[in-house]
């Protein structure tokens, strides 16, 4: 199985487009079971007048060397583990020359192209100019293709040149135009299939701490005139005014998480910081994180303790923003929340296009000096979004994927973890179904899949009032409609609305299986390695503003799982103290005593919701959970609730229901290897640190 998925993928680099989606339509792995989309049209050559930005990044030097050393600085025994480089020394050993980005830049510039800036230690280049210049600059042919009734540029290779500069140029981005994209999710109102409006703020409301699961009820069912009856019993989701789900409170996160044993101990991420990277930002995002701040008794955040970064240049937020600026309040509130002492460098990208820039800066940050070694910016980057390896390789020739590893790698040798969240649409085949018209394998998220990378997976995690675990199981949710609008004529039989959404996880099929997941015993990368709260129906709060005034939303998705993770992981660099940096947090990870991560297992209450109509003079139906659960695909251990919401008809809500993906004991493509069990992880860190 796994030499045919390699076969797979050697293809998608040497066939075109269209003889790939045939072969992948008889290769197994397409998801005849799931909604198909509608198929790509090839809508000829792009405008060759049409301007393009690119960014050309250079190759570094000695790469075999530098390959090696990073293995060796996370190899337990080796005399480099965990002797990370000074930028100095990097730069010196691996960095491009000032001479090499002068050939790149006059190259691009003899081929037409306005270069517009050039990496202050050379590693790339970006340029403007026509896409007949970057045909002919890179040996590429850009299309137009119609994907689910999105038209994108595409090229079907990467990008070389010939001659002398080309031995300089690693990749070249921006010559297709997908972008990364948030991984926040909301909790839908099933009336509509769309979140909720946000109601407006008020400290009473924000502070109130929530349960989703309200206990055990029976409902019973008819048809006004004859027709169909039904009876369903089992768990009952949220009951408030509004029949939703608040969302959870710092105060109950940290105890749920046990984080108060290690604020008694001063270690709250304090002398630390937390780099956040985010596209466009949030113009509010100061006044946003002190309200928030003000509600739940958190340090407020000022110039001091919270900057803001625009190395790309400033953002302008329009209509291109989308649910950037959710997203950019969400991770500064919530790395906050996790580690209330650190301080938050939030580093903006002037658009998701620019996230790989973004990103480099905030590893690099040669503008930055601070009070820490090596004038580092900070050792720990939250980072809540993700894009497609799949899409990547079938039209953008692989670039994205090429940059994206350099940098981790590059973040690993100085000591950075750079943590990535793992996706929200589970196995990826319905969302890239949905949105590009196109049936895929299951796939995992880049930069996530990184080997040098850390990908932050998700739970469902249900709290008691005072913030204790209830329990929790791997995120995932499927929806089935079992009555009509009020008065709630059942549905006969009920109505599979399916998959919604959950954490993203499987096997990577553009990178080798890294050493430390050698116990797995896989031949390429797995994702995640770990995971946090992230289902949105168990979601968190977050105060920003709306049309000029505070509301209170509920979120989650990995993007919440990400800055909660990532808070952690700077609470653990504090605790290492002389140890710190501890560099990629993955590395880490699978050799930790028993104790330290919480394994997340599939639960069942023995209330999952169970149901039978009656409809003469048809036999009666007896729906089990399975069967209102349904597609389950792998899954069989599950959790479902009666749930209302703000519609007036009522669903079956299911947790721990990801696509294909299963949440199991031990490491599994939902949650990883679990969540961290506070205390005992931070200590056993430190402990495995030089």
């Amino acid at each position: 199985m796994k030499f045919l998925r390699k076969l797979l993928w050697i293809a998608l680099k040497q066939v075109s487009m269209f003889a790939l989606l045939a072969l992948l339509a008889v290769s197994g792995f397409a998801q005849s079971s799931r909604r198909p989309g509608a198929k790509p049209q090839n809508l000829g050559p792009e405008d060759p007048s049409k301007l393009i930005t690119v960014t050309v990044w250079l190759n570094q030097h000695n790469k075999a060397a530098l390959d090696e050393l990073v293995r060796q600085m996370y190899q337990p025994g080796s005399p480099n583990f965990h002797r990370f480089l000074t930028r100095e020394q990097y730069r010196s050993q691996f960095a491009p020359t000032a001479a090499e980005a002068a050939q790149v830049r006059a190259y691009l510039m003899a081929h037409n192209f306005a270069v517009t800036s050039v990496e202050k230690y050379n590693h790339y280049v970006v340029a403007q100019g026509r896409v007949s210049d970057a045909q002919n600059a890179f040996n590429v042919q850009l299309s137009r293709v119609s994907l689910n009734g999105q038209i994108h540029r595409t090229t079907g290779a990467s990008a070389s040149i010939h001659g002398s500069v080309g031995a300089l140029v690693h990749t070249v981005e921006g010559l297709s135009d997908f972008a990364a994209r948030p991984t926040l999710a909301r909790p839908l109102d099933p009336g509509t299939g769309k979140p909720a409006a946000a109601p407006a703020f008020s400290p009473a409301s924000a502070t109130s701490p929530n349960v989703c699961l309200t206990g055990y009820q029976q409902l019973s069912f008819t048809t006004a005139g004859g027709g169909p009856s039904a009876t369903y019993h089992g768990n009952r989701y949220a009951t408030d005014a509004t029949n939703t789900c608040p969302g959870y409170t710092p105060a109950q996160v940290q105890t749920a998480y046990g984080l108060n044993p290690l604020y008694s101990k001063g270690w709250d991420g304090t002398g630390q910081t937390i780099i956040i990277v985010d596209a466009y930002g949030s113009s509010t995002i100061r006044a946003d994180a002190n309200t928030f701040s003000s509600a739940y008794g958190l340090p407020a955040l000022n110039s001091s303790n919270f900057k803001i970064y625009h190395p790309g240049g400033p953002a302008t937020c329009g209509a291109a923003c989308g649910s950037w600026p959710t997203e950019t309040t969400l991770d500064v509130e919530w790395a906050h929340a996790m580690a209330p002492g650190a301080n938050i460098a939030l580093v903006v990208a002037p658009d998701a296009n620019s996230l790989d820039i973004a990103e480099f800066w905030a590893i690099e940050n040669p503008e930055v000096i601070t009070s820490y070694a090596n004038g580092d910016l900070g050792y720990t980057i939250s980072n809540s979004w993700a894009g497609f390896e799949i899409l990547d390789v079938l039209y953008g020739g692989q670039s994205v994927l090429n940059t994206e590893l350099a940098m981790t790698e590059l973040a690993a040798s100085l000591g950075i973890s750079t943590n990535f969240a793992s996706g929200d649409w589970g196995d990826n085949v319905q969302l890239i179904a949905n949105d590009y018209g196109i049936t895929v394998p299951p796939s995992v998220c880049m930069p996530a899949s990184s080997p040098y990378a850390t990908g932050v997976g998700g739970t469902s995690l249900f709290l008691k009032t005072g913030g204790n675990i209830q329990f929790q199981t791997g995120w995932g949710n499927n929806e089935t409609r079992l009555t009509y609008a009020d008065p709630n004529p059942p549905y006969d039989p009920p109505l599979q609305l399916g998959f919604i959404y959950g954490a993203g996880g499987g096997t990577s099929a553009a990178w080798a299986e890294p050493p430390f997941q050698s116990s797995l015993g896989n031949t390429w990368r797995q994702v995640p390695d770990i995971s946090y709260i992230a289902d949105p129906y168990t979601g968190v709060n977050v105060i920003m503003t709306v049309s000029g005034a505070p509301v209170l939303d509920v979120i989650g998705g990995t993007s919440l799982a990400t800055p909660v993770f990532s808070g952690m992981w700077a609470i653990a660099n504090q605790a290492a103290g002389a140890k710190a940096p501890l560099g990629q947090a993955a590395a880490l990870l699978y050799s930790l005593p028993a104790g330290a991560i919480t394994d997340v297992k599939p639960f069942n209450n023995a209330w999952d919701v169970k149901g039978t109509i009656t409809n003469p003079p048809q036999p009666l139906l007896v729906e089990t959970a399975a069967d209102l659960a349904q597609p389950l695909e792998n899954t069989t251990t599950f959790l479902s609730a009666l749930y209302h919401g703000s519609s007036t008809r009522w669903y079956d809500l299911t947790f721990g229901t990801d696509s294909s993906l299963v949440t199991a004991p031990g490491w599994d493509n939902v949650t990883g290897l679990g969540t961290p069990n506070v205390l005992h992880f931070v200590q056993a860190v430190v402990a495995a640190a030089p």
